[in-house]
């Protein structure tokens, strides 16, 4: 069993068994395979519940007592994805890691996702023990062997992670962080082409601390994340290695995590991946790596392996994860840190905001009336170059455009608009003319309209707007339907969930930094649920989350956590419920981190069968000139697709020309 390091907690789900007897677990296990057919409950129960070097032990005796291979025994009695997670369980770690990448190499094609995963993720040690067993098993040379399979850059990062000599000392030279910062700067952005020599050294020697530093300095120096430079000078193979390497520099347990999540998301389950990473993970940090899921994909690693495995096989992962972390949303103690540092960097690192549009260069009003006039005369629509010009000027240049058109030509352009595109993509190219305060407030108007309310609308609109942002609303909305939006939600919801959508509607949230003092107190205010009385801590919740400013607020939730052990948005889910619930919650998303919130939003509408058309044009046109861009970043982050290809295979014809020139790029 690995051994944590002096004075860590032990952070795997399988431990050494108490009162072991290797003599009696191989008889126990000779007895379960013995006639005809076997006892799979037996075997999966004491194999799983013995650490690995137990399981060597036991392997020693059952030979010893009967003359044969437990392994061989075990691959002849049981079949299929049970018999791969019990074999692997069967090997020491060296040996497993060993058999997997002989797997990934062997045959026709290679398995480079298997490579990527075990030699971006182990330490110099497990490098060392695996280049020993490969050696010892196969009588081959690991290197020779990967070599001969590869090719190119990401051949040459591959032999630099096997010689197992990455950096460990944990401290870091300033200076050395700020020139690594400077090198792989110059060897992708500035450079014509890109130096790939740099970013393999860098990447493949300093210490996980040292390039931790390195993203956090690359990141304020560029304005960039590093995956995102990765994605745009590095592609294929090379391009999902350097991006391994960067997630295990910042934290290996998130990478399995959303490993692991990827491999049962989806129709079909990737059972090979889930179980090379259960097998390996089992002794190290599993617990991490659970915790972890439990907070990015807000369900437990144990509750996804129960909905998407079966049979035997299932029972075994489940006992191999040790745990479920569904309760009511409560985490391990030491998650508490982890479920607040997994976004409190990303919030607080001074990221700037970018939208997607921007204003043109060359900007002619008078060429832009024209040709859109031309496009809308006659027989027939232009709709190519009517989204060309409007879906590539910032929207103060197209408030310029329809002046000048009803200059020249005595015509409304938001009525021609209207009167020659249709459905999906008139909503897009009229929302896009609108000043962003009156396409708010219609939106919100819209929502209010007719039978029913589309509070999802109401909430995302007020959750997330900044308090001048709400000004101007405010004041379109009473210009433009004669009416206060105040009075119109008023009339319009109800409860709890009126009282908080008109303390948004105020606009009045405070806009100063954070008060550890006060935001003790106020975790406090939020934590005490002891009452039972829903209406008052609602209250006490409304009080507090909308009006205390985004910088406080975030010290705050980190208070909660500390104060409680829960994420005040897994306390929100089990205390409260239906809208107010849903407005809480997307406050406390916005506040973390809104480009997040809005990526999550848009992969929501378009996610399985169907498109919510309205959210999606919704937030493409209100956020493209304001963080458009880093919610595409955040979208290739959390989904492994751009929110172009999303887009791409979502929606058709000018509507999907449209989105996509909004988008503004392929990430």
């Amino acid at each position: 069993m690995a051994k944590p390091a002096q004075g860590a907690k032990y952070r795997g789900s399988v431990c050494d068994f108490p009162d072991f007897n290797p003599s009696q677990d191989a008889e126990t296990l000779y007895n379960a395979m013995k006639g005809f057919g076997s006892d799979k409950e037996a075997i999966l129960e004491l194999i799983i519940s013995r650490s690995n070097r137990q399981r060597q032990e036991i392997c020693q005796n059952y030979k010893s007592l009967y003359g044969k291979d437990l392994i061989a025994d075990l691959k002849y009695e049981l079949t299929g994805k049970f018999e791969r997670l019990i074999v692997g369980l069967m090997r020491p770690p060296a040996y497993a890691d060993a058999k997997e990448i002989k797997d990934a190499i062997s045959g026709i094609g290679t398995d480079e996702k298997c490579l990527i995963e075990i030699l971006a993720s182990r330490t110099n040690e497990q490098i060392h023990q695996l280049v020993a067993a490969y050696k010892d098993a196969y009588e081959r040379d690991l290197e020779a062997d990967v070599t001969g399979d590869t090719s190119g850059h990401f051949r040459k990062m591959l032999v630099v992670l096997l010689q197992g000599t990455r950096e460990e000392d944990d401290v870091v030279s300033e200076d050395l962080v700020q020139q690594d910062v400077q090198d792989l700067y110059e060897a992708g952005e500035l450079k014509w082409g890109t130096d790939e020599a740099q970013f393999i050294y860098i990447l493949g020697n300093r210490s996980k601390q040292h390039l931790r530093l390195v993203f956090d300095e690359y990141l304020k120096t560029t304005g960039k994340p590093i995956e995102a430079s990765i994605r745009g000078e590095l592609s294929g193979d090379f391009e999902k290695l350097m991006l391994a390497v960067v997630k295990c520099a910042r934290s290996t347990a998130e990478y399995f995590a959303e490993r692991l999540f990827k491999a049962m998301k989806g129709l079909g389950t990737r059972d090979n991946t889930l179980i090379r990473i259960m097998v390996s993970r089992s002794e190290l940090d599993m617990l991490d790596i659970r915790e972890i899921f439990r907070t990015k994909y807000e369900k437990s690693l144990y509750s996804m392996i129960k909905n998407d495995t079966s049979g035997e096989y299932k029972k075994a992962l489940l006992k191999l994860c040790g745990g479920d972390d569904d309760a009511a949303g409560q985490f391990f103690p030491e998650a508490a840190q982890v479920a607040y540092q997994m976004w409190e960097l990303s919030a607080v690192a001074r990221v700037e905001l970018k939208g997607t549009v921007r204003p043109a260069g060359d900007f002619n009003p008078d060429a832009d009336a024209k040709a859109l006039r031309k496009a809308m005369k006659g027989l027939g629509t232009d709709e190519d170059t009517i989204i060309n010009i409007i879906a590539h000027r910032s929207n103060a240049q197209r408030q310029q455009i329809r002046q000048t058109f009803k200059s020249h030509f005595g015509r409304d352009l938001m009525a021609d608009l209207k009167s020659e595109l249709s459905g999906d993509l008139a909503r897009l190219i009229l929302g896009l003319m609108m000043p962003p305060a009156h396409y708010d407030a219609k939106q919100l108007k819209k929502a209010m309209e007719g039978a029913g309310t589309d509070e999802k609308a109401l909430i995302e609109i007020l959750a997330t707007r900044t308090n001048a942002e709400i000004q101007a609303i405010k004041e379109a909305y009473k210009e433009d339907y004669h009416k206060s939006l105040e009075d119109a939600l008023s009339s319009d919801t109800s409860g709890h969930f009126k009282r908080i959508l008109i303390s948004l509607a105020t606009g009045n949230r405070e806009e100063g930094g954070e008060d550890r003092e006060r935001a003790r107190e106020d975790a406090q205010e939020m934590a005490d649920t002891s009452s039972g009385d829903k209406s008052s801590l609602e209250t006490r919740f409304m009080m507090i989350l909308c009006t205390r400013s985004y910088p406080h607020l975030r010290r705050v939730f980190q208070e909660f956590v500390k104060m409680t052990n829960y994420d005040v948005e897994h306390t929100i889910k089990k205390e409260m419920s239906g809208d107010v619930r849903d407005v809480f919650v997307a406050i406390v998303q916005s506040v973390k981190n809104k480009p997040l919130f809005f990526a999550d939003k848009l992969y929501k509408s378009m996610k399985g069968a169907g498109t919510d058309e309205k959210t999606l044009t919704r937030i493409m046109v209100s956020r493209s000139e304001i963080d458009l861009l880093n919610i595409r970043r955040e979208f290739i982050e959390k989904y492994d697709k751009s929110l172009h290809q999303a887009i791409e295979g979502d929606t058709s014809g000018h509507f999907l020309k449209a989105l996509l020139a909004v988008c503004g790029g392929e990430d």
